[in-house]
């Protein structure tokens, strides 16, 4: 009768730990999943920033090109100066003649 008392004791013993080893592999594949999805969150963080740095380079790329026009859009207002100086000069002599031959 001993051994018919080991069998099921026996057999309790073994379902308890296969019982265990299921749960703790259960455990091991919850503890993957979130690696898994923490990886791939990791991934579209990524995604989103390179996307992001793109767009910064198009911005950066097109103040450069608004800059260099500015540029050049100053340096043709500096040439024109002397004659605006000069155009204004005139004006004023013209001005002065009007008035004066008004009064006549």
């Amino acid at each position: 009768m001993a051994s018919a008392d080991s069998q099921p004791r026996f057999g309790q013993s073994v379902k308890g730990l296969l019982s265990d080893k299921v749960g703790s592999c259960g455990g091991d594949v919850i503890v993957l999943t979130r690696q898994v999805l923490k990886g791939s969150r990791s991934q579209e963080l990524l995604g989103q920033a390179a996307r992001n740095m793109v767009i910064q380079e198009d911005a950066i790329l097109h103040s450069e090109d608004s800059l260099r026009k500015m540029s050049i859009i100053t340096t043709h207002l500096q040439y024109q100066r002397p004659s605006r100086r000069s155009e204004s000069k005139h004006n004023t002599l013209f001005m002065l003649q009007l008035t004066s031959l008004s009064h006549l």
